[in-house]
């Protein structure tokens, strides 16, 4: 089964691949761009271009770094997501935000596949729960409370992995979403940003994290 894993940026790509101990002919990391719609374009993009090849991927990884709701997701910590929703999209009104299922259209939640959820967990000693998109990184305590308040199971919050998650919907391919937290979700504080043992914590949580993605079929669920 080919796996593509699709970060971010270069920094988040790198650490990835310094998972592995050599090329692995069977994964590929790409920096697929910073954001949901260039994140879902560019890995839609991908997974075309493997289809048309003959060589299609049979599961798709969104992994990098995000922020973590305290105290369940503290700095240096591993959140897996069983539920990538897009937090944001969807319309302010004056009794609150409304998301875009409740107007009538679209979807806001993908579940990647429950026992790969479970595995990936298990071997990386990861937290389950929801991971959020936003467009906008959450910078003030008010929301990031109201952002829990919706969504009591978060968390992290991250910019890429609903768009990664469409692209990988749209082509019928499984989902899976990581993240090492590098920082506290709410009011931005850069003193307190530990990328660096953030993204440590990628490489290592991938490294256990491979042998799961490699022995996981799509049947498995």
């Amino acid at each position: 089964m080919r796996i593509l894993v699709a970060t971010a940026v270069p920094v988040e790509r790198d650490a990835v691949a310094r998972a592995f101990p050599g090329p692995v002919p069977h994964v590929d990391v790409l920096a697929v761009g910073v954001g949901p719609a260039l994140a879902a374009a560019s890995t839609a993009t991908a997974l075309t271009r493997a289809a048309l090849a003959g060589a299609p991927y049979g599961l798709v990884v969104s992994a990098g770094i995000g922020g973590g709701f305290l105290p369940h997701a503290p700095v240096g910590s591993l959140v897996v997501a069983d539920e990538i929703t897009a937090a944001d999209l969807g319309a302010e009104t004056a009794d609150g935000f409304v998301p875009v299922t409740e107007l009538g259209f679209g979807a806001v939640t993908h579940r990647p596949p429950e026992a790969l959820v479970r595995a990936a967990a298990a071997a990386t000693g990861a937290r389950a729960g929801a991971v959020l998109t936003v467009s906008t990184v959450t910078g003030t305590a008010a929301r990031a409370s109201a952002l829990r308040e919706r969504h009591p199971t978060a968390l992290a919050e991250a910019m890429e992995g609903f768009g990664v998650a469409e692209a990988a919907g749209a082509h019928g391919v499984p989902v899976l979403e990581i993240r090492a937290v590098s920082n506290p979700v709410g009011p931005r504080d850069r003193a307190a940003w530990r990328i660096g043992d953030a993204l440590a914590a990628l490489t290592e949580g991938f490294g256990k994290l491979t042998p799961v993605l490699e022995s996981w079929e799509h049947h498995d669920d």
